[in-house]
């Protein structure tokens, strides 16, 4: 049977807050000492360097056929293939981060420089620390970056103000790591920086301006309101009290590198994504009976039309 969170009743505007620890540590061994087997679905999986490398040129090859369109249809290659492009590179670097494509970091680390380059800004080795601290500390206050700060969801209340989050959400996730817990540069953050600089530098003289504005719009709906976008909603936030993670099976994970699997992979996020329905398979006790989003579309209609639930549906811990 699922471990369940057991929590506070949440009090207007403030957070569910649980004295508990998150639910993934407890379910692991469970599962672990059900199906030992479990253990052969972890390791990397060589064939994400593959699908990345081959996006990342086809959104620069976009880019670069973008130059001569009509505004429509530039705002149209944008949001259908340049968004659906830059947010499946989000979750590459996400898979890439957990060390999933190769057996070394430092593989690793320069596989996610490359999945980079669309995305514009140079994100990826930062994204690789602060999404440690979110397995490690889920729901920490002041730690887990993942969480609205209390300033977004004291502002972006009632239908409006969610709809107005949900279409800017990208900028949020990129601002408020810095003011919810900055963190010092390492030597992979700088190399980050450098790297992107010249590589953006050197498609600028070639492609041009208009191909770089491609990528930045395309960069502004992978996070906005976008079918994919809807996972950033449907994977914590509180839709059934005394649930904190939430999964998603449907097709759209074929183009997000199965992160839909959102409680498999807190779990076990050692498992690559494309081995996640396995471990789904392998011990269905413990996944079948939790609640499940069955659309990330209409998870995003939901977020913004439901009054119970807001920026203020998440679990914190002290």
């Amino acid at each position: 049977m699922e471990p369940t969170v057991s929590q506070k009743k949440r009090v207007s505007r403030d957070f569910y807050w649980s004295e508990e620890r998150e639910p993934h540590f407890e379910r692991r061994r469970l599962i672990m000492a059900k199906h030992p087997e479990v253990k052969k679905l972890i390791g990397h999986d060589e064939r994400i360097a593959f699908v990345t490398i081959g996006i990342v040129i086809v959104q620069l090859a976009a880019a670069v056929f973008s130059r001569n369109l009509q505004p429509v249809y530039f705002i149209l290659l944008a949001y259908i293939v340049g968004a659906t492009i830059n947010h499946a590179l989000f979750l590459a670097i996400h898979e890439i981060t957990h060390n999933l494509a190769f057996k070394k970091t430092v593989q690793n680390n320069w596989l996610a420089l490359a999945a980079n380059i669309p995305i514009v800004f140079p994100y990826a080795m930062s994204f690789k620390i602060y999404h440690a601290m979110h397995h490690r500390d889920q729901g920490k206050d002041g730690i887990d970056v993942d969480i609205p700060a209390k300033p977004e969801a004291r502002t972006f209340r009632g239908m409006v103000g969610k709809f107005i989050w949900c279409f800017t959400q990208i900028l949020f996730y990129a601002l408020r790591p810095i003011f919810v817990h900055p963190i010092k540069l390492n030597k992979w953050q700088v190399n980050n920086i450098l790297t992107q600089t010249i590589i953006m530098a050197v498609f600028i003289y070639f492609a041009g301006w208009t191909a770089l504005l491609f990528l930045l719009v395309s960069d502004f709906f992978a996070g906005s309101l976008h079918p994919l976008a809807g996972h950033f909603i449907a994977e914590h936030y509180v839709f059934i009290e005394g649930q904190e993670t939430y999964s998603y099976y449907g097709p759209l994970n074929k183009l997000a590198f199965n992160v839909g699997f959102h409680n498999e992979h807190h779990d076990f996020p050692g498992i690559p994504g494309s081995r996640l329905p396995q471990l789904k398979k392998l011990a269905p006790e413990f996944y079948d009976p939790l609640y499940t989003h069955k659309s990330w579309v209409l998870i995003l209609l939901k977020f913004i039309l439901t009054p119970s639930v807001d920026l203020y549906s998440r679990i914190k811990r002290a």
